[in-house]
């Protein structure tokens, strides 16, 4: 026989050792993805409190899986990994947005570049369900403050040469916000 069993036995060993890290990477990639969309949830019912420690327990979450997999960054390259990250990005721009800081640089997670555009690009989708909502309670300056942040945003994407995947991101954030200024429209009319 002309195969090598060694060798494809350490390839088989090396292979069968990721898939144990990969189903790690994506159990915990998929508790840090559900605590993230808690966060924005209880943003939604203005329960910052509930918020912040779902932050806090992502911000762990990351950190440990950060520290466990520090010397297999093959892993960081999973879609469900990449997908959490991109989701905390979202829940944490809009926390700072709706906290009045400026939704920066990340320091808590390390977030690559096309990520945090990508988390970045869903923030006026949040800006446009909490704007219908502050409209509804006649909140009418935080109608106004979500309009402008997203169309800061969307102003700031457009410089960008965006490509795929980051583009749909950009014309759904587009959308939101045409929907934010429409939003903005009608309360104008019911005010005058």
């Amino acid at each position: 026989m002309t195969l090598c069993k060694k060798n494809i036995n350490s390839i088989r060993k090396n292979l069968m050792e990721y898939d144990k890290k990969r189903l790690d990477i994506i159990k915990r990639s998929n508790t840090a993805l559900h605590y993230s969309k808690r966060i924005i949830f209880a943003l939604h019912r203005k329960n910052v409190a509930e918020a912040e420690l779902k932050m806090k327990e992502v911000e762990k979450s990351f950190k440990e899986i950060a520290v466990k997999y520090k010397k297999e960054p093959k892993v960081f390259n999973e879609g469900s990994y990449k997908a959490a990250v991109e989701e905390y990005v979202e829940a944490k721009m809009f926390y700072n947005f709706l906290q009045g800081k400026k939704m920066g640089k990340i320091m808590e997670v390390n977030v690559e570049p096309f990520i945090y555009i990508a988390g970045l690009a869903d923030v006026p989708g949040e800006m446009l369900r909490y704007a219908v909502m502050s409209a509804t309670n006649k909140d009418f300056e935080m109608v106004k403050k979500c309009v402008e942040g997203g169309s800061e945003i969307v102003g700031e994407m457009m410089e960008f040469n965006l490509t795929s995947y980051l583009r749909t991101k950009l014309d759904q954030a587009k959308g939101a916000v045409r929907k934010l200024e429409q939003v903005r429209y009608e309360v104008s009319l019911r005010n005058e």
